[in-house]
């Protein structure tokens, strides 16, 4: 694992592909570090979302791939799996100076080299809490990929939070179904919770207020204690209190045989759009 720190090179030179929504937590995460603006180009097709960018983060952009990766370091490819192909094979020839960083779920390693026809490829897979500097991203690269090449990626990715490098690129779908995916299930969880406290004749602002920070404190005990989440929770859960009941309610409800199946189907989806 790895956290922003001193051991990373700062990151240099950065092309974005795609000026999404991952791209603007990435971006965000990059100016935290410190990385100057003029060294950040957008490409994206969309002027609306040129110019937003331009306006909220004072980075070049342009309409045209080829030119966003001239002079570029690391080349950040966050467009869909459905349009992977066809981009990495527009930018073939113009970024073998440069190692190339996909985000789209699902599309291999051995493809992404195919397609740009350069071995300089790196996996990852982000999620949207980069924004805030708070993601969580999973990285894989081929073997021969050099350690400075590594070092690049990771640190465009570690600007926004933990990463973890992944060994076997089979897992790299479980985690895009736990990490990649997992923020809109908390949001999920959050939402239900709001909607049955309200239920229950709450304020929803009130509500809502108190889910959030409970979900922020549950998180912040988990990270920092680093206790297994079965000890964390036993140690909420008092004998025939009101946890107990509610939990004992979730479960016979089958939670954790769902949230299985929910991965699962992730895990499946991933792959078939990598298909």
């Amino acid at each position: 694992m790895s956290i922003p720190d001193s051991r990373l090179p700062t990151p240099g030179s950065t092309a974005f592909i795609g000026g999404g929504n991952m791209a603007r937590s990435l971006i965000a995460g990059l100016q935290r570090r410190g990385l100057d603006a003029g060294l950040i180009t957008v490409a994206e097709p969309q002027a609306s979302l040129r110019e937003a960018l331009a306006e909220e983060f004072g980075v070049r952009t342009c309409e045209e791939g080829r030119e966003a990766v001239i002079g570029a370091e690391v080349v950040v490819l966050a467009v869909k799996p459905q349009v992977m192909q066809a981009v990495c094979e527009h930018l073939r020839g113009h970024v073998d100076d440069a190692v190339s960083v996909s985000v789209a779920a699902g599309v291999s390693c051995a493809r992404l080299g195919e397609w740009l026809g350069s071995g300089r490829v790196v996996r990852a897979m982000p999620n949207t809490p980069a924004l805030l500097g708070a993601g969580a991203t999973g990285l894989h690269a081929p073997q021969g990929l050099s350690a400075e090449d590594r070092s690049r990626a990771e640190a465009v990715l570690a600007s926004a939070g933990l990463c973890v490098w992944v060994e076997d690129e089979a897992q790299m779908d479980v985690v895009t179904a736990l990490s990649g995916s997992g923020p809109a299930y908390f949001f999920l969880l959050v939402e239900a919770l709001v909607k049955a406290a309200a239920a229950q004749g709450l304020p929803r602002t009130t509500a809502q207020a108190l889910a959030g920070q409970t979900a922020l404190g549950a998180a912040r005990m988990l990270v920092e204690s680093g206790e297994d989440p079965a000890e964390l929770r036993r140690r909420v859960t008092s004998p025939g209190g009101t946890t107990q009941a509610a939990i004992e309610t979730l479960q016979a409800g089958g939670i954790e045989p769902l949230i299985a199946s929910a991965i699962e189907a992730a895990v499946r989806r991933g792959r078939e759009l990598g298909g």
